[in-house]
């Protein structure tokens, strides 16, 4: 696998596993009691974005290295 196919694989992986991420541990407005004027109740509270990025990251580096192991010893 070429470096330029590993990082495009590494990238569709990485978001597949953000969509996944994403709604662990979200508390929306109206389940905290803290709705802003304005906005939708269902927007969270603290979304945790730079903590879900990093957990991510470390997932989605496990499956790339599953994936580059397969492709590179059985030749896919």
């Amino acid at each position: 696998m070429s470096i330029a196919s590993g990082l495009a694989v590494y990238f569709v992986i990485w978001w597949t596993v953000l969509f996944a991420v994403l709604p662990f541990g979200v508390r929306s407005q109206h389940e905290a009691g803290e709705t802003v004027a304005g906005t939708e109740p269902g927007a969270p509270v603290l979304p945790g974005l730079l903590k879900k990025a990093a957990i991510t990251s470390v997932i989605a580096a496990l499956v790339f290295a599953f994936v580059w192991y397969g492709w590179s010893h059985f030749d896919v």
